[in-house]
């Protein structure tokens, strides 16, 4: 397996406190992080009281298993698989042959009802410990599919290797050797990728195109100098791999029009309820006017414009703005306007009242800066509805807003990433 490494650059030693490198351990899982690991806690040989923590990838809550360490640091330690002593009887069998070993999945051996249930209690937790409150989490709204569900992979490759490859028999065949993969990650490293023909979580279409891509890649592998990363998009049944192809996507009796390589939710199959979530919720506030402040292609403000009297869309993205303006006319929608907006004056010249408007917001996963959430509480909307795809950066977040007199009035988490341990989470949020 193809691996890149730091020439030159000088290890760090071993930690081998409280565990020496690879030393095996037995231990009971009693929870799973918001980042997918089992966790346990054992005691330590020089103090039988103690409860030393270790993160375990792919065990369960109430597993008991036999891990070997990799790596201490100064509150805890990881440590690798090696085998499950007693299962849950939660654990199923993966749907993929690749799991444990690529690091797409987290979930696969959960199943689907177990996956919903953790994330609910994951939401709350990081409400807890981030921003300091206890308030009840709605049960997580599942995807209508549990796979074949993602609309755009980005598999990549290295360099090929600058030496004489293996001699290829007849049964391997160039989708499939292994001396030049095409896929992801490998789980818990940076650089070493492994091979993926197909991925099921990805749509049918999608898997069909990927054996094309990967064949012609591979027949042309000895004029690559470098690594490169593909996208395959689905938009609506139609996969393109151009990143600059203009795609349609329906959401309900909508067609939105962008560029593949643009962001945009990738399980079209939940979005009629997501985006119809986030429409009742802004539509509660009794707001006559919405304002959507990270507007894309406008994906919110376009499926929430019939609720309000008129709709603003705000987006850094002159070429995002320009997409939302033609999907607004495409679709016959009158009362919403899309502009550029600076990032140092993102509502200038915005004329809506405060007192009458909701603000939807979906930042990207590092959450808001300060400038942004300063211009937004300056303008003061009567309600924000906050989208997030980690939960972890919108409770921290969530501090500022309950500082500057928001109350949270509801948490809906929707699992637009099954089998992984991603999530969308929507928080709906009133001036006091």
């Amino acid at each position: 397996m193809y691996s890149v490494c730091s020439v030159g650059k000088k290890k760090k030693p071993f930690n081998d406190q409280p565990f020496a490198y690879h030393e095996e351990i037995e231990l009971e899982i009693t929870t799973l992080t918001n980042l997918g690991s089992g966790l346990g806690r054992v005691p330590l040989p020089n103090d039988p009281a103690s409860r030393w923590v270790v993160m375990v990838p792919f065990t369960l809550p109430g597993e008991r298993v036999r891990a070997r360490v990799f790596r201490n640091h100064k509150n805890f330690s990881e440590a690798d698989l090696l085998s499950v002593l007693t299962p849950s009887p939660h654990r199923v069998q993966p749907g993929c042959p690749l799991f444990g070993r690529c690091g797409g999945c987290q979930y696969q051996h959960l199943t689907y009802a177990e996956q919903l249930r953790w994330k609910q209690q994951q939401v709350a937790e990081l409400l807890e410990h981030m921003a300091g409150i206890t308030f009840p989490v709605n049960p997580v709204v599942g995807s209508p599919r549990e796979f074949g569900y993602r609309s755009k992979i980005t598999p990549h490759f290295a360099a090929p290797r600058r030496f004489n490859p293996p001699a290829a028999s007849a049964e391997d065949t160039a989708p499939t050797r292994p001396d030049f993969p095409i896929g992801f990650l490998r789980q818990g490293t940076r650089f070493d990728i492994v091979d993926v023909p197909r991925c099921p979580i990805a749509t049918h279409a999608i898997n069909e195109k990927l054996t094309e891509v990967r064949a012609r890649v591979h027949a042309r592998r000895d004029t690559y100098t470098r690594g490169a990363t593909l996208l395959l998009r689905d938009a609506s049944g139609v996969v393109t791999t151009d990143y600059d192809a203009i795609v349609t996507e329906t959401v309900g009796d909508l067609k939105l029009h962008f560029l593949a390589r643009d962001f945009f939710q990738n399980n079209p199959f939940i979005l009629p309820a997501f985006t119809g979530y986030v429409r009742e919720q802004a539509a509660a506030s009794g707001a006559r006017f919405l304002v959507d402040a990270y507007c894309g292609s406008g994906l919110f403000a376009l499926t929430a414009a019939p609720a309000f009297e008129r709709v603003a869309g705000i987006e850094i993205s002159e070429s995002s703005v320009r997409f939302a303006r033609e999907n607004a006319e495409a679709n016959g929608i009158a009362n919403a306007t899309f502009q550029a907006g600076d990032a140092s004056a993102i509502f200038a010249g915005l004329t809506f009242p405060a007192t009458d408007t909701v603000v939807v917001i979906d930042p990207p996963r590092k959450g808001c800066d300060q400038s942004f959430l300063q211009q937004l509480f300056a303008f003061g909307p009567r309600a924000v509805v906050y989208v997030s795809c980690d939960p972890a950066t919108q409770m921290r977040d969530l501090r500022d807003f309950l500082a500057a007199g928001y109350q949270l009035t509801a948490v809906q988490p929707f699992d637009l990433f099954p089998q992984t341990r991603h999530l969308e989470c929507v928080i709906t949020l009133k001036r006091g």
